[in-house]
């Protein structure tokens, strides 16, 4: 055997050739961006995180609404406040932050800790004004707070409290003085950040769940691709979602600093969950008293998220979930008519854009009843969602019927495809007409909106005289560009609307197992697209003759099976054992087989995401984020030779759960990948790795995990302070005994 200082040091251990990092470098990036997820559970994420955060409006719909999900819950307020303190410490009002305590939380002032460091920092932005007066205010603060404090808070607080005064004496832009630290504007966002901690475990306001997850699989993915050497395809975002600062940990009171009964495996589990020593994770276990699970969560929520972006990104899904309304046809300014103008063949794809005239007309004219709102919201939200739809639905099949010819005159200026512009018109018009109850359900966006008791700075009046004729001039001629340009801006807005309507209706039809109107719908708009698709459409056609089957009718599933099913299969030998499957349907027809549980929704996902990127509408940034991460949790835990313990709380494990797809050979996964262009899609389809049978982290199974024990793994991880899947290959050396390998260490 080779000496465990050889093996420590050898380039074979620092960077282990395990059999996953040989490929890895070679097809991680596809199996990232094909990666399947489940749509339906990030749906449920999305709209908790949604309602959570009062970012939707439903308040006019009736049927969903209830107290449970009233953005009103304390949680909401909780991290309300929360946000409000932050952005008061961090702009040095401690007097607004200290009374916003004081009323909404009273308790977290018991700990002398943390209110003799908001009391120093009440001082030094007293001193911070410069004025006569601010130095009175700041030496009473000393007599009055900062030294009754200081004798109690902690051992080390009277001296912090004399060498505190020092900043009387010295200038706070001296950057040479012994207090130059006490002066820097760091120390706000620091204490900001303990405040924010120690608020979130003891108001028990904790982000929603999806904010949670997402800052957790990107720190997986960022050091997995960190440690194997690979470039992330999602590093702009993550980089903009996830930010390198964390807040300071909230440590526990000193009567706390017993000997700690915690579990050593709840212990690395969580030090390596977060990336903390085993220290840091004892600490965060005794300020949690010991509840894994919420040191978890306050570990997590350290980690600093952009709220903006994420917004964004839950917006973008929404949208093309039809979750929420696009909200992208507009009201028109006040005094603007808008008129349908004629259509130029270089507009962009004109021939979605006529069959909305009739529709921007009755936005016209509802907007003269408008309150004048600047507001961007779709005209059939404002009242009732169902009756302001019929009205534009039977308005555009009125002007249908009634001016037919000059409806085909305009489409044969505006396109070159007749066709084409009568099966889209029709589509949207039977998009209506299914799809009206749906969505009547959509919710309006209403953004973040949190009023902040800061009171902004107040302009003099001499400085508003003061302002230049130059900057009026300019002000008036963007506002001429603006008029100017809002009919095109309409157009382009309605087009995209349009886009979303068929991509969302169609997914409907698919989603209640309409298969026969699916493919009707689909070959009339794009006659190519299951020429270039025909694993959708095998799909499908399975779906047609499954239920055909489940309702008796035995010979027109045969002629499904004859016309459709057999040369596809013949075309691709990959589809034989499916197709050998779904004629096994026939001996049991008394069973309802699309009612048994076929993944119509998954199916549904799936067009939907291929029609979309024909239209020009790509799938939200929101999933390519999480093809990437949940791949990479799979490979990291791969590594790691054991299972997520968090996943089941993160929803992860929900997240991977893709139904068993029609398709049961892994083999058509990859001739669909083959034989598919730019415009299709495996979203649920293609699979590039196999899950675990109960939907968790794959594990990995081998020599080495059969041989050593789990007490001897985690007493090599603590005593070498290595990661999990390092202590595994040394034990592997060492026939599993941990005492060999630790005496050969210090021998």
């Amino acid at each position: 055997m080779f000496p465990l200082q050889s093996i420590l040091s050898s380039p074979s251990f620092l960077h282990p050739p395990y059999p996953l990092s040989l490929s890895l470098s070679l097809s991680l990036s596809p199996s990232m961006e094909s990666m399947p997820v489940n749509w339906e559970a990030l749906d449920a994420l999305v709209i908790d995180f949604a309602k959570s955060e009062n970012l939707i409006d439903d308040s006019g719909v009736s049927s969903s609404s209830s107290p449970s999900s009233s953005p009103s819950s304390s949680s909401y307020h909780s991290r309300l406040l929360i946000r409000q303190v932050r952005r008061l410490l961090e702009a040095g009002d401690m007097d607004a932050a200290l009374d916003l305590l004081r009323a909404h939380a009273p308790s977290v002032l018991d700990d002398h800790r943390l209110l003799f460091r908001l009391q120093k920092q009440k001082f030094i932005e007293l001193l911070r004004r410069g004025t006569a007066e601010g130095r009175d205010s700041a030496i009473k603060c000393l007599r009055t707070a900062v030294a009754p404090c200081a004798l109690d808070a902690y051992p080390e607080a009277y001296e912090e409290f004399k060498h505190v005064l020092l900043a009387l004496i010295f200038d706070k832009d001296d950057q040479t003085s012994p207090v130059a630290n006490e002066w820097s504007e760091r120390r706000r966002f620091d204490i900001a950040g303990s405040i924010s901690s120690v608020l979130r475990a003891h108001l028990h306001a904790y982000d929603p769940i999806i904010s949670m997850t997402l800052r957790y699989l990107i720190s997986i993915h960022k050091g997995f691709c960190l440690r194997q050497g690979i470039s992330s395809p999602i590093s702009d975002l993550s980089e903009r979602l996830l930010l390198e600062e964390r807040d300071p940990a909230a440590t526990p009171q000193e009567s706390l600093y017993e000997a700690p009964p915690f579990d050593e495996v709840d212990i690395q589990a969580l030090a390596h969950a977060v990336e903390l020593t085993r220290q840091g994770a004892v600490d965060s276990l005794r300020f949690a008293k010991g509840d894994l699970l919420q040191a978890f969560q306050n570990e997590l929520c350290r980690m600093r998220v952009d709220v903006s972006v994420l917004d964004e990104l839950v917006h973008e899904y929404c949208v093309y979930r039809g979750i929420v309304d696009s909200g992208l046809a507009s009201h028109p300014a006040p005094g603007m008519q808008i008129l349908p103008g004629p259509c130029k063949v270089n507009q962009p794809e004109p021939e979605y854009g006529s069959s909305r005239n009739s529709d921007l007309e009755f936005e016209c004219a509802t907007s003269k009843h408008s309150d004048g709102e600047s507001s961007i919201t779709n005209a059939h939200m404002d009242g009732s969602p169902e009756i302001s739809t019929d009205v534009v639905s039977m308005q555009y099949m009125d002007s249908e019927e009634r001016y037919p010819f000059e409806m085909r005159n305009n489409q044969e200026d505006c396109s070159t495809s007749d066709t084409n512009q009568l099966v889209i018109s029709r589509v949207l018009q039977k998009n209506r007409s299914l799809g009206l109850r749906e969505r009547g359900k959509r919710k309006r966006w209403r953004g973040r909106e949190e009023k902040l008791d800061v009171t902004p700075e107040v302009i003099s009046g001499s400085s508003n005289q003061e302002l230049s004729t130059a900057t009026l001039s300019s002000t008036m001629s963007l506002k001429e560009q603006q008029v100017s340009g809002s009919h095109i801006a309409m157009d382009v807005k309605s087009n995209q609307e349009d886009k979303y309507e068929i991509v969302l209706g169609v997914r409907e039809l698919a989603s209640r197992g309409m298969a026969a109107e699916v493919v009707e719908e689909v070959n009339a708009m794009d006659p190519h697209f299951f020429m270039q698709n025909p694993l959708l459409l095998f799909k499908f056609k399975q779906v047609e003759f499954l239920k055909l089957v489940s309702s008796g009718d035995h010979s027109s599933a045969l002629r499904v099976a004859c016309s459709h099913l057999g040369p596809l299969a013949a075309s691709d030998p990959a589809l034989l054992k499916p197709l050998k499957e779904t004629l096994l349907a026939l001996l049991r027809p008394n069973e309802d087989a699309v009612g048994g549980g076929l993944p119509l929704n998954a199916l549904a996902t799936s067009l939907q995401v291929a029609i979309g990127r024909r239209l020009g509408i790509e799938e939200p940034q929101l999933v390519k984020i999480m093809r990437a991460t949940l791949h990479t949790h799979n490979e990291w835990f791969k590594l790691q030779m054991c299972k997520d313990r968090f996943e089941g709380f993160l929803k992860i494990d929900s997240l991977k759960d893709v139904s068993s797809p029609l398709l049961t050979d892994a083999s058509v996964a990859k001739s669909n990948a083959d034989t598919s262009t730019h415009g299709s899609s495996q979203v649920t389809i293609s699979s590039s790795s196999r899950m675990h049978e109960d939907g968790s982290s794959p594990t990995q199974v081998s020599s080495t995990e059969v041989v050593c024990d789990e007490n001897a793994i985690l007493k090599v991880m603590e005593f070498l302070a290595l990661p999990r899947a390092d202590a595994i290959h040394l034990l592997a050396q060492y026939n599993g005994d941990a005492e060999i390998v630790i005496q050969q260490i210090f021998a």
